[in-house]
C-alpha cells in the first residue's frame, strides 16, 4: 500500500481555495437532472463521489455538457439538461462506489419513477444500511428488493404501482439524514401531497436544511415542523435556476481552519462565509470556544490563535456537525486536558466505523481513548509517537484529519493517501502549500 510521509511542519500564512461542497454538488446534479429545463452549474466539486453521480445520470440518458473540460481550483462548470421528471433510460446498471450522497437519493428517485434499475457499489457501500429508506419507499408503492443481505445494497428496482401507496409516511431519523433527504427529493415527482413524520431524534439536521434550501431553489416548497414533520403540497414540479453556484465545502474547510488554530498562523479559506447553507460552518464557533481567533469576511473565513493562548479542552455534542467534528478528535491531541465528542452514533455507519477507526489510530499515537456507541473521549499523551502509519480505512476524512498530526511536531505516515479522491483529490497538494518542515 502506498504511504505518504508528512514531516513535522509548521504553517505559514496562507490562503486556501476550497473545492465545492460534496453535499450541494450531488444534490444539485440530481435536482437539475429531474427538472423541466436546463441548469448551468458552477464550481461543482470534481471528485470520485460526484463522478459516480455524473456517470449514473449519463447512463440514465441525461445530457451533460462540460463547459470546462479540466477541473481546476474553480471546480467543474457544466450544463445539465433536465428530463422533466422521467429519465430517458428506464433500465440501467448503476455502480455508485461508496458515494452515499449519490446512492441514497438515486434509490428514492428511481424507485418513485419506476423502471428496471440495479444499484450497487463497493464492498463498504454494501455494509451501509438502507433498510429504513427502502421500507418507506415500499409504503409509497415502490418495488425495491435486496439482492444480497436484507437491509443493505445492492438493490433491484422495478416499476412502481403509481396509484398505490400511502401518503402519510414515517421515517427513522437516528440512522442517516440522507434517508429523509432522499424522500424529500423523490416524492414531489409523484405530484401528490405527502406528510413525512420523523421517528426518534433526527441526526445531522443541518444536512436537511441544505436539502430544503436547494429544493426551494428548484421550485419545491416543503413545510418543516421542527424537523419532526414535513408536509409536501401536491402539484409541484422541478424547475431549475438558470445558474447555480456551489459553495466551498465546509467539511473540507475544517482541516485548514483547525490548522490555523493549531499553528497560530493566519489561514484564510475562500469560498465560504457566515451565510453558508452548510451546517458544518458551525465548526468555526466550536474553534472559537477553544481558543481560535476568527475574522468573518465576504466569501472567506480567516483563523489564527493569539500568542500565549492555549487550546482549551472541550466536551461537545456534535450531532449538528458530524463530519467536521472528526477534525476535533485530532485537535484534542494538542490539548492538555481530556476532551470528549458525543452524540456521534452516525460515525458508525459512514465510509467506515469512524468511532472505532479514530480510536484505533489515536491510540497508535499514544493517546488514551475511550469509545462508546455514540461518543469518543481522548486524553493526549505527553509526547506523541513519531512516524506512525495511519491506516485510513478507505475513508477520505480519516486521511485528512490525521494530516494535522504533522503540525504537532510529529512526522506521520498516511497510508493510502489517494482515498481523499472521494471528495478532495488535491488535498495533500493544498495542505503542503501551507506547510514548512521544521
Amino acid at each position: 500500500m502506498k504511504s505518504l510521509l508528512l514531516p513535522a511542519s509548521k504553517c505559514i500564512p496562507s490562503t486556501i481555495e476550497l473545492p465545492g461542497s460534496k453535499s450541494i454538488s450531488n444534490r444539485s446534479l440530481l435536482l437539475a437532472a429531474i427538472a423541466d429545463n436546463s441548469c448551468e452549474i458552477f464550481h461543482l466539486l470534481d471528485s470520485d463521489d460526484t463522478r459516480y453521480m455524473l456517470a449514473a445520470l449519463q447512463s440514465l440518458g441525461i445530457s451533460i455538457k462540460y463547459l470546462n473540460e479540466n477541473s481546476n481550483k474553480n471546480g467543474l462548470h457544466l450544463r445539465v439538461q433536465g428530463c422533466n421528471g422521467r429519465f430517458p433510460e428506464n433500465q440501467a446498471d448503476l455502480f455508485l462506489g461508496n458515494a452515499g450522497t449519490a446512492f441514497r437519493p438515486l434509490t428514492a428517485v428511481l424507485a418513485i419513477m419506476g423502471g428496471n434499475y440495479y444499484l450497487h457499489g463497493t464492498a463498504r457501500m454494501h455494509e451501509r444500511p438502507i433498510g429504513d429508506l427502502v421500507e418507506v419507499l415500499h409504503k409509497a408503492g415502490a418495488s425495491v428488493s435486496y439482492q444480497q443481505e436484507a437491509g443493505y445494497p445492492p438493490l433491484q428496482i422495478l416499476p412502481r404501482q403509481t396509484n398505490a401507496g400511502q401518503q402519510d409516511l414515517t421515517i427513522k431519523g437516528n440512522v442517516s439524514s440522507q434517508f429523509l433527504t432522499a424522500l424529500l427529493m423523490a416524492l414531489p415527482l409523484t405530484g401528490n401531497e405527502y406528510t413525512i413524520h420523523v421517528k426518534d431524534e433526527l441526526i445531522s439536521k443541518p444536512y436537511i436544511t441544505i436539502t430544503l434550501n436547494l429544493l426551494s431553489q428548484f421550485g419545491i416548497h416543503i413545510e418543516n415542523e421542527d424537523f419532526r414533520c414535513f408536509k409536501l403540497p401536491a402539484k409541484q414540479h422541478y424547475h431549475a435556476p438558470a445558474k447555480l453556484f456551489v459553495e466551498g465545502d465546509a467539511s473540507s474547510a475544517s482541516y485548514f481552519l483547525a490548522a490555523g488554530l493549531l499553528s497560530g498562523d493566519t489561514i484564510r479559506v475562500n469560498g465560504i462565509d457566515a451565510n453558508s447553507i452548510q451546517g458544518d460552518i458551525a465548526f468555526v464557533n466550536e474553534l472559537i470556544k477553544i481558543g481560535a481567533k476568527v475574522e468573518w469576511g465576504q466569501q472567506y473565513i480567516e483563523i489564527s490563535r493569539d500568542v500565549g493562548q492555549e487550546i482549551l479542552p472541550f466536551d461537545i455534542d456534535a450531532n449538528h456537525i458530524p463530519d467536521a467534528a472528526m477534525t476535533l478528535a485530532v485537535v484534542a491531541l494538542a490539548c492538555k486536558q481530556t476532551c470528549r465528542i458525543r452524540n456521534i452514533a452516525s460515525w458508525r455507519v459512514k465510509e467506515t466505523d469512524r468511532i472505532a477507526a479514530m480510536a484505533t489510530e489515536l491510540r497508535k499515537l499514544g493517546a488514551e481513548v475511550i469509545e462508546t456507541e455514540d461518543s469518543i473521549t481522548i486524553t493526549a499523551p505527553e509526547r506523541l509517537q513519531n512516524n506512525i502509519h495511519i491506516h485510513t480505512y478507505d475513508d477520505h476524512r480519516i486521511a485528512m484529519c490525521f494530516s494535522l498530526v504533522s503540525l504537532l511536531g510529529t512526522p506521520v505516515y498516511i497510508d493510502d493517501p489517494e482515498c481523499v479522491n472521494k471528495t478532495f483529490p488535491d488535498y495533500f497538494k493544498v495542505f503542503a502549500s501551507m506547510c514548512m518542515p521544521v
